[in-house]
């Protein structure tokens, strides 16, 4: 069975926040906050949520970026939605499933995992 999780992309002055990730799959890579939705939540508040829980970071969805089907993308079956968000408020510390948080350079971006890499490259042609 799919699932269904939403991703955030927090872009400030030209910097991208990212988590690494504690558990598998893809534990000790770098990622997209974000989680699987919740029953009886909507995507934008499963986003607002996982924000929260992983980089103790209040922020408000700004504008849907994509939808990520791939079958492969996840071994979990995942099937995300992603957006770009802005901060509320906030300052960035890991919790939940994130053993890390970070600000990386967007011409200097670790290795993502899963299709994290394409999902900020459609953020960012969102964004012009």
């Amino acid at each position: 069975m799919r699932q269904f999780a939403c991703d955030s992309i927090l872009i400030e002055n030209g910097k991208l926040l990212l988590i690494k990730r504690a558990y598998d799959p893809f534990a000790g890579q770098w990622a997209l906050p974000g989680g699987r939705i919740d029953d009886n939540e909507t995507a934008e508040d499963c986003l607002v949520r996982e924000m929260k829980e992983e980089t103790n970071l209040e922020v408000e969805p700004v504008k849907f970026t994509g939808l990520y089907s791939n079958p492969n993308r996840d071994p979990r079956g995942v099937i995300a939605a992603a957006y770009l968000v802005k901060r509320v408020s906030g300052d960035p510390k890991a919790g939940d499933d994130a053993a890390e948080v970070a600000w990386f350079e967007l011409n200097h971006l670790p290795l993502l995992c899963a299709d994290h890499k394409k999902i900020v490259e459609d953020a960012l042609i969102e964004q012009k």
